[in-house]
């Protein structure tokens, strides 16, 4: 098919929620993606997160196919070799105390789960997230979600859910009671501008919570999984959090997410949550092998090196419309004086694709197997849009 053929079967039929660029991508290599017609693209989009370990990487192939062709479907009322196989192996690298999992399929899906769990395990109904903070659009994440744009068409939304401002520990230590049964925060703001929380920040979100009997909930779908230089976000900070969520790459591809739950929490009751498809296991084969190279190929330490480096590069740039640059890793941020989707389809034009976080915030999400050169050829073509400005 042809990229006109292409959009033009997509546009019949596609519901219409999503704000599409004109090309279509038909295949990927690790951090390249490659149109209709051939043409090459630098992606610093990853998959919106999802694709840390770039595309067709060939473990991911080779248990996918591998699994596909021995078991797809068996949900947890019966037990399941890839399932145990992967939770060990994740409790292993989780952070200390994080060892009782549940397994679901996306970041929206972990939010919720981990919403409904706080809520159960301490009585309460309270649940204070921060301003400019996103964690998904399903009815409950979307109630901790910040950006109106997102909430207001869906008023009212679950009752309970209060705002603070992100990095402020006076106000949210204002805001917590004993009527609070968790807050929620995210290690990095992604979707809110790519802002990473302040040194003590979420140390002192996690005392609030303490001498407060609330839970601290931290949002790791975007900055886990290496994205930001360690395995998790929250390893940045030296915090264990009660309830952490995670998805995006974790599944090498394949939707996958979880909940991980401190083991000091008391147990859930059978029956109190559950899901279809989550932990099938092929998903869970795919998440083994995205584990294992994640750690074999020391990833995290790579998003580290080369996130440093075009930190630095993007710094060096004094480009007149940019107001600043920031970010964790390879979860980079370069904040304009104007409106970044022109630069964002420039950008298109030039064979790199980025994301917005924000009206005016360029992300840069590339996935972690990028080589130094693909990232500095990336970066060389940043640098000169920026310099042209917008059209």
């Amino acid at each position: 098919m042809t990229t006109e053929s292409i959009i033009a079967a997509e546009r019949a039929h596609t519901a219409g929620v999503y704000p599409k660029r004109e090309i279509a991508i038909v295949r990927g290599a690790g951090a390249l993606l490659y149109d209709a017609e051939g043409r090459e693209y630098i992606d610093c989009v990853g998959g919106q997160g999802a694709a840390n370990l770039g595309h067709a990487h060939p473990a991911i192939v080779a248990a996918i196919s591998q699994q596909a062709a021995t078991l797809v479907s068996c949900p947890e009322i019966f037990f399941n070799d890839q399932r145990a196989a992967y939770l060990t192996e994740l409790a292993a690298v989780l952070p200390t105390g994080l060892d009782r999992i549940f397994l679901c399929n996306s970041g929206a899906e972990a939010v919720e789960g981990a919403l409904k769990f706080a809520r159960l395990l301490t009585g309460r109904t309270g649940i204070i997230a921060a301003a400019r903070g996103f964690h998904g659009r399903t009815m409950g994440a979307l109630s901790a979600t910040f950006e109106p744009k997102y909430r207001e068409p869906f008023a009212p939304l679950v009752p309970g859910f209060s705002h603070v401002p992100y990095n402020r520990v006076a106000a949210l230590a204002a805001a917590v009671n004993d009527q609070t049964a968790a807050v929620i925060l995210e290690p990095v703001q992604g979707e809110g501008g790519v802002r990473p929380a302040d040194d003590g920040y979420l140390a002192a979100a996690q005392q609030i919570c303490c001498d407060n009997g609330a839970l601290l909930i931290l949002d790791e779908v975007q900055t886990g999984f290496g994205r930001t230089g360690r395995l998790w976000g929250s390893q940045h900070s030296g915090v264990v959090p009660a309830i952490m969520c995670a998805a995006k790459s974790v599944g090498g591809g394949l939707p996958m997410g979880f909940v991980a739950l401190h083991h000091s929490l008391a147990a859930l009751p059978q029956g109190s949550h559950g899901t279809t498809f989550g932990g099938n296991p092929l998903a869970c084969a795919a998440a083994r092998a995205a584990l294992q190279v994640m750690i074999a190929e020391d990833l995290p330490g790579r998003a580290a090196m080369l996130g440093a480096h075009a930190t630095a590069r993007l710094r060096a740039l004094h480009a007149p419309v940019v107001r600043e640059v920031r970010g964790q890793g390879l979860l980079i941020g370069i904040e304009l004086k104007e409106r970044v989707q022109p630069y964002l389809q420039a950008l298109m034009a030039a064979g790199v694709l980025a994301l917005p976080a924000g009206p005016n915030v360029l992300r840069l999400l590339p996935p972690l197997v990028i080589t130094p050169p693909q990232l500095d050829a990336a970066l060389d073509t940043v640098a000169r849009v920026l310099a042209a400005g917008a059209a």
